[in-house]
């Protein structure tokens, strides 16, 4: 059980990685047939090379290294939040592709002097309170090293995923599809099974009935279904439509996967972080074992790390080694 438990751990972060870079070369590209391949092929707007992740997973390491400092010093994820801010600074500095709303927020912060956390969230909140749109899928495609932080607390993790988002993403819509993914996360993780809707008690009463019909719709459509996916919700309904809606292989169940994450991709649009918010519940539901080895001897990204180093650093946060598939 232990070392199922280390797999999958290692796979929220891989899976992740996987569906980043898979989508990276058909980023803001049309929606793809049934029949079109899709591989791991780089290029799209920003030359990524076959294999990089993008600006999804590189945020996510900062949250990543917080968990680590976290579990090490036997604090919360949230106490190092001023590491993460630090960081995301310096990455957006010469980061080859930031969104709009984080690069604001992060530039707002930069010139201000005062790099934290809570002059994060304070200019999250300045430019939310400006325009009211900030419900990107920003904060939703760097979200797994949250649900590793926080295995054996449910209702920690709930508000820790929603601090984490506000830090760039103010809206409500943002910081819910963050609680409702992390939980999901946490449950593949630690029962083998898909369950979104089983984190809606965890969202503000006056919410649930919204998303859980969000849930629902995306479980009839598919990923195509949702060309607004910069935007969170259909950014989810994407990820969630592609898990859902692709057939669990009856001879080679852990083959969802890749199957799952080449329908994200196909869905066209923001195709990098759907299909890295799909693969962070992919992998945590069928582990870094699923996750085509040919993939993983690609996987590389920011800073300077490899696939199998990612995994490994998953697998070490639930105490144990991964066993990538051969």
């Amino acid at each position: 059980m232990k070392q199922g438990l280390a797999d999958r751990a290692a796979g929220a972060l891989l899976g992740m990685a996987a569906g980043d870079a898979l989508g990276a070369g058909y980023e803001f590209g049309p929606a793809l047939s049934a029949a079109t391949e899709v591989e791991l092929i780089g290029g799209g707007s920003f030359g990524w090379a076959p294999g990089e992740w993008t600006d999804d997973t590189q945020m996510a390491v900062p949250l990543l290294e917080a968990a680590e400092r976290a579990a090490t010093s036997g604090t919360a994820l949230t106490d190092h939040l001023d590491h993460v801010a630090r960081r995301w600074v310096d990455w957006a500095v010469t980061a080859a592709d930031v969104g709009n709303q984080t690069r604001s927020v992060i530039s707002t912060v930069r010139h201000s002097g005062d790099v934290s956390a809570a002059a994060l969230s304070q200019a999250s909140h300045a430019l939310h309170a400006l325009t009211g749109r900030t419900a990107g899928n920003g904060s939703l495609m760097r979200t797994a090293p949250v649900a590793l932080a926080y295995l054996s607390d449910p209702a920690g993790l709930a508000s820790a995923a929603r601090e984490v988002s506000s830090l760039t993403h103010w809206d409500d819509d943002a910081g819910d599809a963050c609680v409702l993914w992390c939980l999901a996360i946490r449950h593949a993780m630690l029962h083998g099974a898909f369950d979104l809707a089983g984190g809606l008690d965890a969202l503000p009463e006056e919410r649930r009935t919204t998303w859980a019909a969000r849930i629902a719709e995306a479980e009839k459509a598919r990923p195509r279904d949702f060309p607004e996916n910069g935007w969170v919700v259909h950014a989810l309904q994407g990820a969630w439509s592609a898990i859902t809606t692709t057939k669990v292989p009856d001879g080679d169940p852990p083959l969802h996967l890749r199957l799952a994450l080449e329908n994200a991709v196909r869905g066209g649009g923001d195709t990098d972080t759907v299909a890295a918010i799909a693969g962070q519940l992919l992998g945590a539901r069928w582990g870094a074992s699923a996750v085509p080895m040919g993939w993983t001897a690609k996987l590389h990204g920011w800073p300077g790390l490899t696939g199998q180093a990612l995994a490994e650093r998953g697998a070490a946060l639930a105490g144990g080694a991964s066993r990538l598939r051969a």
